[in-house]
């Protein structure tokens, strides 16, 4: 195989080379991937990402003094949303029933929110954050989103716009092929 130049025509095309070419470089060679790139290496690809992108979300959260991501999110739920039925912010942030009513016992025990019965239906819970609650999701807030915006510094504002799009789209067709 000829030795191709990273500045080469063919190297200009992302699709030329495999996504992750650290794994693919021999003796300063890039090797050509497919004419196609290939689902499954799109997947470890977009796995791999995730699972970095989510491991620098948790030390984010962390260092700001949290125990666990479920507390943070429930949190920065109810600063966005206001007052909340129980299953709903469970459902928002993807926890089990029994995992945001641990939660939500965590964080009330901290004074950080409270629990209030629902006027309209007796049967729901409204969770809803206490002053020493927004003082703490309001100052970690801003620290935790520009810990994200460093990380996202990578992107200029184009390539963000495309990577909403395109993580968009492959995930309603994930959602599309799961029902």
């Amino acid at each position: 195989m000829p030795k191709l130049d990273e500045d080469s025509a063919e190297a200009a095309d992302p699709a030329y080379f495999y996504l992750d070419e650290k794994v693919h470089r021999s003796k300063n060679r890039l090797m050509p991937a497919s004419p196609n790139i290939i689902a499954e290496h799109l997947f470890v690809v977009l796995h791999k990402a995730s699972k970095a992108v989510s491991l620098f979300d948790q030390r984010s959260i962390k260092e700001l003094g949290f125990a666990n991501h479920s507390d943070f999110a429930v949190l920065e739920y109810l600063k966005t949303k206001g007052p909340q039925p129980v299953n709903t912010i469970g459902r928002s942030i993807m926890l089990t029933s029994g995992s945001i009513t641990t939660a939500v016992d965590r964080i009330e025990i901290r004074g950080l929110v409270k629990r209030l019965p629902c006027p309209e239906d007796r049967r729901v819970t409204r969770v809803e954050l206490t002053p020493k609650g927004h003082q703490l999701i309001d100052a970690a807030f801003e620290s935790h989103a520009a810990n994200l915006e460093r990380l996202f510094n990578v992107l200029n504002r184009n390539e963000r716009l495309e990577f909403l799009r395109l993580v968009k789209k492959v995930g309603k067709a994930a959602e599309a092929l799961n029902l």
